[in-house]
């Protein structure tokens, strides 16, 4: 029996996976029964790369020259299983080794994200990404690309924002509520207290483990923090990392600084932040995805 439990499982939509955004307006405006007919009479029309292909190709390079894979990627898709016809073919016409899918004609994903140990997930549908969210899965909306060619190098750069994405919401709850005066003197206060971890805390964890077996793989990951936080609010931030045993390759406190143009900079393949404030402007540079806060939260 294949085993997915030792293995970073990436769930992916195959509107994130793939560019279907012409396919999706004829949903939209014209139905299911004619979307399945544009779908089939499109078969042979190999699929191009969506926001996140770039991402998924790099990270199954991992694999490459190792006896059994540590990364597995997985269409969960609400497509109808049709469909996978020309999904699967794009996958194989792009070298992609994606071997696993599963098609659920709108049905609720969530249940399945569980059974496939999926440890992080992205979408293109923002319900299905703040059920996963609330089900304790790292997930994120992607926005459209950017444009410009997707570099082929030999290194994964993620870039997390902090608050409400790799730590809980609380801290955030408190700036938005009281003011950053109160938001810098209660992170003073309990620069001490670890953050409690947010829904990409577990994700962090397991980029960490990757990250000690680097020197065995054909690809290196890196991490950063692109935060809004400075100091004094810096500190309880690098004492929970060291709690949690974890570090990050880059911490980046802006203190009000455009993180558009410290993204430019450092270039990630994926930027996840919880504010569109801030994901507008980074998604016309990189590949960026919105983390919704869990349901029942604010």
């Amino acid at each position: 029996m294949y085993q997915l439990a030792d293995k970073l499982v990436i769930g992916i939509s195959s509107r994130a996976l793939f560019c279907l955004e012409a396919e999706n307006r004829v949903f939209d405006e014209e139905g299911v029964r004619a979307y399945r007919q544009y779908q089939a009479e499109r078969d042979d029309v190999i699929l191009e790369p969506g926001t996140a292909f770039g991402l998924v190709r790099n990270l199954l390079r991992i694999n490459e020259g190792l006896e059994a894979p540590l990364v597995e990627v997985v269409v969960v898709s609400r497509n109808s299983p049709d469909v996978a016809i020309r999904v699967f073919r794009s996958i194989e016409h792009h070298r992609l080794a994606i071997k696993r899918a599963a098609f659920t004609s709108g049905h609720r994903l969530p249940s399945l994200l569980k059974a496939f140990n999926v440890q992080l997930f992205l979408s293109r549908h923002a319900p299905d990404v703040s059920l996963a969210v609330s089900d304790g899965i790292a997930a994120a909306r992607l926005y459209d690309p950017p444009d410009g060619p997707m570099p082929d190098i030999d290194e994964i750069h993620f870039a997390f924002d902090g608050d409400a994405v790799l730590f809980s919401e609380a801290s955030e709850i408190i700036y938005q509520r009281e003011g950053l005066a109160a938001f810098a003197e209660h992170e003073r206060l309990n620069a001490h207290v670890p953050l409690a971890p947010g829904p990409f805390a577990p994700f962090l964890r397991t980029l960490a483990l990757l990250q000690s077996r680097e020197n065995d793989l054909p690809v290196r990951i890196r991490t950063s923090l692109v935060t809004a936080r400075c100091s004094p609010a810096h500190e309880r931030v690098l004492r929970t990392f060291r709690d949690w045993g974890v570090t990050v390759d880059q911490a980046l406190f802006l203190g009000g600084v455009d993180k558009a143009s410290v993204l430019e900079a450092i270039r990630p393949d994926i930027f996840f932040d919880d504010q569109e404030a801030h994901l507008t402007a980074a998604a016309t540079i990189v590949p960026s995805g919105q983390v919704p806060w869990p349901a029942g939260s604010r």
